[in-house]
């Protein structure tokens, strides 16, 4: 039976900061089929199959906007 590891972060930062980060992200990606970043304080890894699935989904709501993007594999 396999466990489930969950971790969610949510940061409040400027659009160009977000923007910088999607870069980090996506450079990540391409050179080395894993994404690894720091939260409290530990380094997670993550590897990355060399096939995977993007989804993009836009909500409008109230004024609220909201762009989620999702990798699986």
């Amino acid at each position: 039976m396999s466990e489930l590891f969950e971790l969610e972060i949510e940061y409040s930062m400027s659009r160009e900061q977000a923007a910088n980060k999607l870069r980090e992200l996506a450079d990540s990606l391409s050179r080395h089929n894993q994404v690894e970043f720091l939260t409290l304080g530990k380094r997670v890894t993550v590897d990355v199959a060399n096939t995977v699935s993007l989804e993009l989904e836009y909500e409008l709501e109230d004024g609220d906007s909201e762009l989620e993007i999702k990798i699986s594999w």
